[in-house]
């Protein structure tokens, strides 16, 4: 049986990436799992966090997916603590819809900043210098996407639609769960994919 995974996203070039990294991740540990990951929606962060508006969301994913499967639910921090955040946002959607599996991953301070975490991996890729190297602290970073056009050599420069996928495709995700956040993003995919594989065997 295949199982779905809705996702809620806030950006355009995550529409893409996130199904994108869900199945990698999955094709690594499950390979045997027949999973999609439809299309995620979009919501505006500032929409997102206010009343009402994250249950809607919610419900809108669970219709899509069927009412069955799981969903997941990315969003940046932008100044705000994730650790407080993500339990809040999760605590809201898991009361939406408490018949899915739900994870909500807040990305410290962008998505950006877990290629910084595994920059070593992305040497000479995607327009990006052989030389480059993980910051100390790369998600202390505030402008991840700044930081990594000033390692492109010549004009070149970060664009999110187009790089962000790319990268997504090739960085090392091991190397990048130096980065708490996506240490946490990386275990909750993972939690979600051991859930629905047990109701795919029951099945």
């Amino acid at each position: 049986m295949t199982v779905k995974i809705g996702c809620i996203v806030e950006g355009e070039s995550e529409v893409v990436t996130v199904p994108l990294l869900i199945r990698r991740i999955a094709a690594n540990l499950y390979p045997e799992l027949p999973i999609v990951v439809p299309p995620p929606i979009r919501r505006p962060r500032n929409k997102v966090v206010k009343e009402n508006e994250l249950e809607r969301a919610v419900e809108f994913v669970a219709r899509q997916i069927g009412g069955q499967g799981a969903i997941f639910i990315i969003l940046d921090s932008d100044g705000d603590c994730p650790a407080e955040l993500g339990p809040a946002l999760l605590h809201r959607a898991s009361q939406a819809r408490s018949d899915l599996s739900i994870a909500v991953v807040i990305a410290n301070n962008e998505f950006e900043a877990w290629f910084l975490a595994a920059a070593e991996s992305l040497r000479g890729k995607g327009g990006l210098n052989n030389d480059i190297a993980s910051p100390k602290n790369p998600e202390g970073i505030r402008d991840a996407k700044g930081w990594l056009s000033q390692q492109m050599g010549g004009s070149r420069r970060y664009r999110e639609t187009n790089d962000q996928p790319a990268l997504a495709a090739i960085f090392d995700i091991e190397q990048a769960r130096k980065a708490d956040s996506f240490d946490k993003c990386y275990r909750d995919i993972v939690r979600l994919l051991e859930k629905l594989q047990k109701v795919n065997k029951e099945i």
